[in-house]
């Protein structure tokens, strides 16, 4: 190889190793498996979720990506491995709106769920129904409140666990109409449906996404929708501000995808980009997503970002109004 004259040999040589150089860890993701923890048990609606991602992903990201749960503690488990993990892009967090309400509900948490973590993406919004076994005489969230008047120990309600919003809405359920109800924390949604099948709950107020083939199927018996509107889906059935004549009562909740902060902009956009494709993709939509109850939704990181922080302040107001417990971490 013959070396350019004078002062060119070291330009060119720089120019090269600049090269080299600019090829930033950031830049080369994803060169290794990617890890989706979901912070519930499998069997709810952000496993299956977590899944059909994980399963469309290494298409366009090239590399294999791994589903991961980690239960426990209303989700804040699996929040805080993720939150402790390396900033790289390589670990992320599929979340429910719990992330921003166990700020409202614990003392204290290991982690902080805006400053220790940055979105990735809105997937999708969530309704809730009330829900009771076809073998309970309640028909309306009215004859629920009546039922568990009547009992000395009233009824018993599931959760996917404490500060869940699967536990919001059934402890604002109780706030407005001063039901006599109990609550028993699982470990996660894919818990609750099967314990009020065995009769070891009376109600839960589940994922109308994970309940409707079961309402559908006979097997469950929807009473009232948690959101401001009915649902296209069960369109007959109304919702609780309906049922119980209390105006405002509703609970929307999302699912969404976070990495902790400090992750390359490089390495969260790219997978921004690459589930929102898969989210709005209408082949994926009609085989797959519509198989678990979901519509995708997406969002640019920015946005996700500033929805968790608009949450976080309605959720902690309304945990302040209906003067829920504070739980110890």
């Amino acid at each position: 190889m013959i070396k350019p004259a004078g002062t060119a040999w070291p330009i060119a040589a720089a120019i090269v190793l600049g090269m080299f150089a600019s090829q930033s860890p950031a830049q080369s993701w994803p060169s290794r498996p990617i890890k989706l923890v979901v912070p519930f048990a499998p069997g709810g609606t952000n496993d299956s979720l977590a899944r059909v991602l994980s399963a469309l992903l290494p298409g366009p990201l090239g590399q294999p990506v791994l589903v991961e749960n980690r239960t426990g503690a209303g989700g804040n488990i699996g929040t805080e491995y993720v939150a402790k993990q390396p900033a790289d892009g390589y670990t992320v967090l599929i979340a429910a709106s719990g992330h921003v309400i166990n700020a409202s509900f614990f003392d204290k948490l290991p982690y902080d769920p805006i400053k220790d973590f940055n979105g990735v993406s809105l997937l999708v919004n969530s309704q809730f129904v009330v829900t009771v076994s076809p073998a309970s005489p309640a028909r309306t969230v009215k004859d629920l409140v009546a039922l568990a008047q009547s009992r000395p120990n009233g009824l018993s309600y599931g959760s996917a666990g404490v500060g869940t919003p699967l536990h919001l809405a059934a402890e604002m359920l109780k706030h407005e109409t001063k039901g006599n109800f109990v609550h028993i924390p699982y470990k996660g949604s894919g818990s609750v449906m099967p314990a009020l099948f065995a009769g070891d709950i009376d109600f839960a107020v589940v994922s109308l996404t994970s309940a409707l083939p079961q309402i559908r199927g006979g097997k469950l018996r929807g009473l009232a929708i948690a959101s401001k509107n009915r649902s296209s889906k069960l369109s007959e059935v109304p919702t609780v501000a309906e049922a119980i004549s209390v105006p405002g009562f509703a609970l929307e909740t999302w699912i969404g995808a976070l990495v902790p902060a400090g992750t390359p902009a490089s390495a969260t956009q790219r997978l921004s980009k690459e589930i929102n494709v898969i989210l709005r993709d209408p082949q994926v939509g009609k085989e797959k997503l519509a198989g678990i109850g979901v519509d995708g939704v997406g969002s640019t990181p920015e946005q996700f970002d500033e929805i968790m922080k608009a949450d976080l302040a309605r959720f902690t107001k309304l945990v302040k109004e209906a003067n829920l417990r504070v739980e110890k971490q």
